[in-house]
């Protein structure tokens, strides 16, 4: 899709693709094509390392700063926090209801996926997917509405969640995004609960796998705070 269909101010859900000595590059998901981050533009702060704030493969939530012809300047640092989790939120919303579809719908997933994007609100469809299957009834067979019925039942009746609380501080030039580093994982739900603190849940068929999960989990966090030399305090259970 050409870039003439984005505009400036518009914030995309983008894939680090690679880094030079200036600027990084990056591939705006939803158009397919690519975008450029100067340095100036990841953190307002002194930049020691870049790999701290981005690396190849990591999703990104970006601004369009200006757009000509084909190349497109986008910012990071002017991304507020709450324009930041809704676009992530979205996107981890879209990978659970295609990790739900999968095993139903089979190649055609993705298709799928993509039309009900356009005709509807994916946050709403997969917050209240368990209670109301019959929302995805014009997308589906009958059979294919039965199985995902069964399904949720099934993931309802044995996940199991446990969660633990951590404090996360950083009193650097950096710190908002050392912390967001620090934080950053596909294996989690992380919350924010005020005055630094976070809320760390993982869910599973059975306690033993859950908890031994959020150990990882906790384990990678302990890591990069380290790394990233954040203060960081995992509360007892």
């Amino acid at each position: 899709m050409s870039s003439i269909n984005i505009k400036e101010e518009e914030i995309f859900l983008c894939t680090v693709t690679r880094i030079e000595s200036a600027s990084v590059f990056v591939n705006i998901d939803e158009h397919g094509i690519e975008g450029t981050i100067i340095f100036s533009e990841i953190s307002a702060g002194r930049i020691r390392n870049i790999r701290e704030f981005v690396s190849i493969g990591k999703k990104i939530v970006c601004k369009v700063l200006r757009k000509k012809d084909s190349h497109v300047e986008l910012s990071l640092r002017r991304v507020s926090a709450k324009e930041r989790d809704e676009i992530l939120d979205r996107y981890k919303k879209e990978r659970v209801l295609s990790s739900i579809l999968k095993p139903i719908v089979k190649e055609k997933t993705a298709q799928i996926v993509e039309k009900i994007k356009k005709e509807n609100d994916v946050l709403e469809i997969v917050n209240n997917l368990r209670n109301n299957p019959e929302s995805l009834k014009e997308y589906l067979s009958p059979t294919q509405l039965e199985n995902l019925k069964k399904q949720l039942a099934e993931k309802k009746e044995k996940e199991k969640e446990v969660k633990r609380k951590i404090i996360v501080k950083s009193y650097s030039e950096s710190g908002i995004n050392d912390v967001k580093s620090v934080l950053s994982t596909q294996d989690a739900e992380i919350s924010y609960l005020g005055s630094s603190q976070f809320l760390v849940k993982v869910k599973a068929k059975d306690y033993k796998i859950a908890n031994q999960n959020l150990e990882k989990v906790l384990s990678e966090i302990k890591e990069k705070a380290k790394s990233h030399k954040v203060q960081l305090e995992i509360k007892e259970k």
